[in-house]
């Protein structure tokens, strides 16, 4: 949800609403104030200066008093999804705020990319034992191994890292999706994707590298002019990703060859070797007489140079499939 809500409890619950509709798992709230964020102060250091920013020029502690969720808000959000019959869960930004979400009873925290350096907040975290998510953006793989490490020492046993590139929105091309199945191998955790690219596109390829959760932002309206809405996904986008969702997590299955139970029909449709001539007993068998046709009731085409030259041990009828009772045992030699 983010800063998506505007302001507004009643868009808040909406988007609640609109997530459950769409049938997502989960909607994730931020649990801070801007004064736990950053410092009420005017001086360059504290204003947003990245030009490409959508936010550039705005002070810091403006912008998170803009967007945070105020936390009386949480426990009628909470009740929402509960009813909604989805999971609603949160990002602390300060051990206060862990503590206020454990007592919320949120079935898990997650830490975002810009706090997974802070490893106080993720040992803190842990040790509500709860389930954690940590998102990756910016993180070297020693930050990403400090991370785990504080989780693990924390005590957290449940614990996925996400895929993350934290810049909004996200060109796809600075994705680099195939980090996620070297994530899991390197850091030995699932691993998910926290995506920032427009559209749906992106998050359905990281379901075919290995993640295992898609978080996304959504937001009633990209004309609303929420904090986060540009790059945010609508209603029904939000449902073609849950749909595409299911449908690419169970096409990755497993490593597999030959038919499968779905495809047991098609074997009759391969190709076999037919008699194409009616031909009497004790001709020699040329092309003439054999073809590769289908369906897959003869001889596998592969066995046509030993056929041909053979010589046919009965009479057969055109659209007989070649079967080795046909053809003599010298035949079956060569």
């Amino acid at each position: 949800m983010s800063g998506n809500h505007e302001g507004s409890l009643e868009t808040a619950l909406k988007i609640v609403d609109a997530a459950a509709d769409a049938g997502a798992d989960a909607v994730k709230l931020q649990t801070y104030t801007a004064d736990s964020m950053t410092l009420d102060i005017d001086h360059p250091d504290f204003v947003i200066n990245n030009t490409d920013s959508l936010w550039y020029g705005r002070r810091i502690y403006d912008l998170y008093e803009e967007a945070h969720t105020p936390w009386e808000w949480h426990e009628p959000i909470f009740k929402r999804a509960r009813e909604r019959g989805i999971e609603c869960f949160s990002s602390p930004f300060s051990n206060d705020a862990v503590d206020f979400l454990v007592d919320l009873g949120a079935p898990a925290l997650k830490i975002a990319s810009l706090e997974s350096v802070d490893l106080d907040l993720i040992a803190y975290a842990a040790s509500s034992k709860l389930p954690l998510i940590i998102s990756t953006g910016l993180a070297e793989q020693f930050e990403i191994d400090e991370a785990i490490s504080a989780a693990r020492e924390g005590g957290c046993e449940e614990l996925v890292i996400l895929k993350c590139t934290s810049s909004y929105p996200t060109d796809p091309s600075e994705s680099h999706l195939r980090t996620i199945a070297d994530m899991r191998d390197r850091f030995e955790v699932e691993v998910g994707l926290s995506d920032h690219t427009l559209g749906i596109g992106v998050p359905l390829a990281a379901i075919a590298y290995g993640a295992v959760i898609v978080e996304k932002h959504v937001t009633l309206s990209r004309n609303d002019g929420g904090v986060d809405s540009a790059f945010s996904l609508e209603p029904n986008e939000l449902k073609a990703l849950v749909e595409e969702s299911d449908r690419a997590h169970r096409s990755v299955g497993e490593v597999r060859y030959g038919p499968t139970p779905g495809e047991s029909g098609a074997l009759l449709r391969r190709r076999s070797l037919y008699f194409v001539e009616d031909i009497p007993e004790g001709t020699v068998i040329t092309r003439e007489h054999v073809r590769s046709i289908r369906p897959n009731n003869g001889l596998a085409p592969k066995h046509l140079e030993v056929v041909l030259g053979s010589r046919v041990t009965m009479d057969v009828e055109r659209g007989t499939p070649v079967k080795w009772q046909h053809v003599e045992d010298e035949g079956r030699k060569k």
